[in-house]
């Protein structure tokens, strides 16, 4: 297929009787960690709703079956939607808890782009077209095959980051998630700072109150960073609705003039989610106290035109050619890498090593290999390493074991 193919798609499954299911494929719902879980991971109240019938601990894992077309590779098949709920049916031990959660099964192994695991990272949308009544009655599937095409997708949604999910209901005006839960980090309309409400805050000044309602307290390295991310996300969006839905309220005078801002909106998202996962890990820098420009630089000048994310030591032994090169560390940060990873590979000339900090749930082996080939050591937050291969595990290393390798390059 043809990549305005994916554009025509979306056209067509944008008609009021669809509902997306947006997210990126982890390795636990490819094969790429060879879990019993493969499958893609649907929630249960969005499947529930669809699926009424699926709603039960009567019944022991119960199940409808549904055409399922991934359009994007030209695959139909007549797949299992499952509710998993051997917690209600079977005794809980202390390695066994039961399972709790909803799944799509029956898709053929790897020869499926949804279960194969070179997807591991991917973007995938489920649309699901509905009856009248709101039951869902088959699945339309595009599996993203290269960056451009996440970009595309991006464009129209906003950005999806690894382990996040969207629903976009086209049925429903509705801009926002009034369904969505909030956690002590969405900020009401009366505790936003006044001034945000005029100017939009800026990244920076998201972190920094993200830092003051999720502050370390003793809480290791690698969660402190997930926590915060998942914070500063939800400050992100209330103060994005509390901006936003005034002036919608207010109405437009075009179709082109909503389409403006409806972009502007996209493009915010997606500069903020450009952004985040490096400021958060510039902060963790210092709360652990390496100081900047002495044990790490922000986006420095390595060679002229290339600025990696960090330098360890700094930009002025990097460039004393005298500065021993084994002292000498790269980080990148990257949220998805399935196909970023390459981008680094020129950054930092006189590191072999390319150090890359990743939020992304899980890589293929074959992918993996390619990477430690090409000099590239995954850095990756120890709650998110277990949605990797088991063979890939020992030869990743936590955001933790990373400072922690900094702080004795300063000692030598």
């Amino acid at each position: 297929m043809a990549l305005f193919d994916l554009t025509e798609w979306m056209d067509e499954c944008s008609s009021p009787e669809y509902v997306w299911y947006v997210k990126r494929l982890s390795g636990n719902d490819t094969l790429a960690n060879k879990s019993h879980q493969a499958g893609p991971y649907v929630p249960k109240p969005f499947l529930f709703e669809l699926f009424p019938t699926l709603n039960t601990t009567q019944v022991k894992n119960p199940d409808i079956d549904l055409d399922l077309y991934i359009d994007s590779h030209a695959d139909h098949k007549h797949v299992r939607w499952v509710y998993y709920n051997s917690h209600r049916h079977e005794k809980r031990t202390s390695t066994n808890r039961g399972r709790d959660e909803t799944r799509i099964t029956r898709l053929g192994g790897a020869s499926s782009a949804l279960l194969d695991p070179e997807s591991t990272g991917a973007l995938a949308i489920f649309a699901f077209q509905r009856d009248s009544d709101g039951t869902g009655k088959e699945c339309h599937v595009w599996v993203c095959r290269h960056e451009t095409e996440e970009d595309l997708v991006e464009d129209r949604i906003g950005p999806i980051q690894p382990g996040e999910w969207r629903l976009r209901d086209f049925g429903q005006p509705d801009l926002f998630d009034a369904k969505a839960h909030h956690s002590s980090c969405w900020l009401e309309p009366a505790n936003i700072p006044p001034e945000w409400l005029i100017n939009f805050p800026t990244g920076a000044e998201i972190i920094s109150k993200t830092l003051e309602l999720r502050p370390g307290n003793g809480i290791e390295i690698d969660e402190r960073l997930i926590k915060r991310r998942n914070c500063e996300f939800e400050i992100f969006q209330s103060v994005e609705q509390a901006v936003a839905l005034p002036r919608i309220s207010q109405g437009f005078d075009s179709v082109n003039e909503f389409v403006t801002y409806a972009q502007s909106l996209l493009q915010r998202r997606k500069a903020r989610s450009g952004r985040s996962l490096e400021l958060h890990t510039k902060a963790i820098f210092v709360e652990e106290n390496l100081n900047e420009a002495v044990d790490f630089q922000h986006q420095p000048n390595s060679e002229p035109g290339k600025r990696p994310d960090f330098l360890f030591p700094n930009q002025s032994c990097y460039q004393d050619t005298s500065f021993p090169v084994k002292n000498l560390r790269m980080l990148a940060v990257k949220t998805s890498c399935r196909d970023r990873w390459r981008q680094i590979l020129n950054e930092a000339d006189r590191i072999p090593q390319k150090h890359l900090l990743t939020l992304q749930e899980g890589v293929s082996e074959n992918q993996f290999r390619e990477m430690t080939q090409a000099g590239v050591k995954l850095v990756v937050p120890k709650p998110i390493i277990s949605t990797y291969p088991k063979s890939v595990q020992p030869y990743l290393q936590t955001l933790e074991s990373f400072i922690a390798d900094i702080r004795l390059l300063s000692l030598s």
